[in-house]
C-alpha cells in the first residue's frame, strides 16, 4: 500500500471530503494539520510550490494535488492503481 500524506485545516469541507474518499478505499493516511503546526504550512509550500490552500495530497511522495484532483484521478480509474500498484493489472 502506498504511504498517503494529507496536509490539512479544521472545519476544512475539502480537507473532509479527502479524507472520506481515502478512508472510505481503506487508506491509511498521516495528516499534518498547518494550523496546530505552521512549520508544516511552510512545509507543504516547499513540496507543493505555489499551493497555498488545503488539503494538499501526496502519494508515495508525489504530489497529486487538492480535493478535486483526487476526486478526478478516482473518477479517472487512476487513484486505485497509485493507491495499491498490485491493482494496476
Amino acid at each position: 500500500m502506498a504511504i498517503v500524506e494529507i496536509y490539512t485545516s479544521p472545519f476544512c469541507g475539502y480537507c473532509s471530503r479527502a479524507k472520506s474518499l481515502l478512508a472510505g478505499k481503506g487508506v491509511e493516511f498521516e495528516e499534518f494539520n498547518v494550523m496546530l503546526s505552521p512549520t508544516k504550512r511552510s512545509e507543504m509550500a516547499a513540496r507543493a510550490p505555489g499551493a497555498y490552500t488545503v488539503p494538499q495530497i501526496f502519494i508515495d511522495g508525489t504530489h497529486v494535488g487538492g480535493c478535486d484532483e483526487l476526486y478526478a484521478l478516482d473518477q479517472q480509474g487512476k487513484l486505485d492503481p497509485m493507491l495499491d500498484p498490485s491493482v494496476a493489472g
